[in-house]
């Protein structure tokens, strides 16, 4: 089991940042990517960012630019730094992890970012 700890959300006025982290711990054995998704009233839960071990990334279209994904592999854990932030990314962060053995994906229980003036 892998269990998957997230930090940093909160209330922010459009414009600001935001940097939210996640660490994992438990039989972790081998990562192969970690991520956050996001899920806002009315919408489907939807990929923000993930990055795999390697250091390939991938964004969210409305996230590019704004968003910067990060990881550190030797201590498990995965950053999300949200600047110039809207009314639009509102939602609920989950971290995510995709291990190299089965059961092979984990999520985090998710934390709150409230973008408003």
């Amino acid at each position: 089991q892998v269990q998957l700890v997230e930090s940093g959300g909160g209330l922010v006025q459009p414009g600001g940042s935001l940097r939210l982290s996640c660490v994992a711990s438990g039989s972790i054995f081998s990562i192969n990517a970690m991520g956050w998704y996001r899920q806002a009233p009315g919408k489907q839960r939807e990929l923000v960012a993930v990055i795999s071990t390697g250091g390939s990334t991938n964004y969210a279209d409305s996230v590019k630019g704004r968003f910067t994904i990060s990881r550190d592999n030797a201590k498990n854990t995965v950053s999300l730094q949200m600047s110039s932030l809207k009314p639009e990314d509102t939602a609920v962060y989950y971290c995510y992890l995709q291990r190299s053995r089965s059961p092979y994906d984990y999520w985090g229980q998710g934390t709150q970012v409230t973008v408003s003036s």
